[in-house]
């Protein structure tokens, strides 16, 4: 048996499955445990919340809390809902966000939309319409309208990172980097909740044209063993862990076999931790999940949860340092993740707490992003010489375990771009730039420098420095668009 498997883990007991209870037929603890409301007094105590119930914005109005807020400021909800994707579920409502906050919780701010989330003028279209009971088709069209002005997928996902095999194109995977191949399983192409600042927002919006997904487990496989470079694959998303444990077994399972031997590292990449941590503990399906991982660890694999955590407030509930902990003892090692996020996490002191209590945990600091030049990023973006300045301030105050983070980093058309600091040169102010992968694997580590320029938020706002005409990688990386987008040239 497992030990995950004993429900008295989820209150601490050091006990083994084969002792016996007086008086109980000479069950065994785990048998009495089984048996008795022990187990769903365990739950309890780690979380109010069981049973999965989601919120969408044809819901709003059912949200209890949300009758604090003023009529004006629960419209903007529905208008700017109408536009981008809203989620949340009722552990969220009652256990991450702090009521008495609101609208200033992080928590709100990362779950809820904000109307600061749509341009002014794209704000007061969809408003107009909704007070003017526009049919549904011209809703939906408008929604389109302001959608595509959004940069749904940036730094060229549909055009060129989708790989081909046998002449064929594959949906539902990218390939931008040589050695890590992206698969988004079709079950897996939702949240628990939606992130207001998400840049796969596309996603969930309800257009296909605008959608990643496959089914087609056959395909990755096969994928995956033409190239032996390969040595990671990321299950992303949506969210791969809304699945049930016999859909991913189906994914997962054949990476075990001898013609995959290559692709060493499996990475999960879910916010599930977050917004619905019971995936790991109470799910009917949780044991199994854990067994899965087990049998991944022990075959050989290395397993990385890719954990998004915003905020360190994230991970102070008893059921969220429970699944941690079973997690854990699967052998997966959990590394985390976020952007830096304006009203959510703009202040080195949340990072520096969020980043002490990770390490504690056992969870290793992985990356701190800076937001994405899509959906909502003019209300959550912040330029980028703040970005350093907030990872210089929290890195200081933390130890060297948690210095394994890297950032500012931006994923870039032309790859994962790291802000190093900001220097002067000749008499002028920088900022020195670093690849940490690239479209080219030539490009990896290799410094360069751009004009200091306290108001930009994204590479491409950036101006080569010091006399240089075009940054290194220009050229390049222009023929390469031109290649996968010849009709644009």
């Amino acid at each position: 048996m497992h030990r995950q498997d004993c429900p008295c883990r989820t209150v601490g007991w050091l006990v083994r499955d084969t002792d016996r209870v007086p008086g109980t037929e000479d069950r065994t603890i785990t048998e009495f445990i089984k048996t008795s409301r022990f187990e769903e007094a365990a739950e309890g105590a780690l979380t109010q919340n069981t049973r999965f119930q989601v919120y969408t914005e044809r819901h709003l109005d059912r949200i209890k809390p949300l009758q604090k807020l003023d009529a004006e400021q629960r419209f903007a909800m529905q208008v700017v809902s109408r536009v981008l994707p809203f989620r949340v579920n009722q552990y969220v409502i009652d256990e991450l966000i702090d009521w008495d906050r609101v609208p200033e919780d992080p928590i709100f701010q990362l779950t809820f939309p904000q109307q600061g989330m749509l341009a002014p003028e794209d704000f007061t279209a969809m408003a107009d319409a909704l007070r003017s009971d526009a049919e549904p088709a011209a809703i939906t069209r408008l929604a389109r309208e302001i959608q595509a002005r959004l940069n749904p997928h940036p730094a060229g996902q549909q055009e060129m990172n989708v790989p081909v095999l046998d002449g064929e194109p594959l949906p539902g995977m990218q390939h931008k980097y040589r050695e890590t191949v992206l698969f988004f399983p079709s079950q897996g192409q939702v949240c628990h909740s939606y992130c207001t600042f998400c840049f796969r927002w596309a996603q969930f919006v309800g257009d296909k044209e605008l959608r990643f997904a496959s089914n087609e487990a056959e395909q990755l496989h096969a994928y995956l063993r033409q190239d032996a470079r390969i040595s990671d694959l990321l299950l992303t998303g949506g969210d791969p862990m809304v699945m049930r444990t016999r859909h991913l077994e189906g994914y997962l399972e054949p990476m075990l076999q001898d013609s995959l031997a290559h692709v060493q590292t499996i990475r999960i990449g879910t916010k599930s931790l977050t917004f619905w941590p019971q995936r790991y503990v109470t799910d009917p399906d949780a044991d199994d999940l854990l067994r899965l991982f087990e049998k991944l660890v022990e075959g050989g694999r290395h397993v990385a949860i890719m954990a998004h955590f915003n905020h360190w407030q994230e991970m102070e509930t008893p059921i969220v340092r429970e699944a941690l902990r079973r997690l854990r003892d699967t052998g997966v090692v959990i590394r985390t993740q976020a952007p830096l996020i304006r009203h959510i996490n703009n202040d080195p002191a949340v990072w520096a707490r969020m980043w002490r209590t990770q390490v504690r945990l056992g969870l290793v600091p992985y990356y701190l992003f800076v937001e994405r030049d899509t959906g909502a990023k003019r209300y959550f973006e912040v330029p980028l010489a703040r970005a350093y300045e907030v990872y210089q301030q929290a890195i200081q105050q933390v130890s060297g375990l948690a210095r394994t983070v890297r950032g500012p980093s931006m994923s870039a058309g032309p790859g994962k771009v790291e802000i190093q600091g900001v220097t002067e040169i000749n008499g002028e102010k920088v900022f020195v730039l670093r690849f940490i992968q690239g479209r080219n694997p030539d490009w990896v580590q290799r410094p360069f420098f751009a004009r200091y320029d306290d108001q930009a938020t994204w590479l491409d706002g950036l101006e080569p420095a010091l006399g240089e005409p075009r940054f290194f990688y220009s050229d390049e990386y222009d023929a390469m668009c031109a290649e996968a987008l010849p009709s644009a040239h």
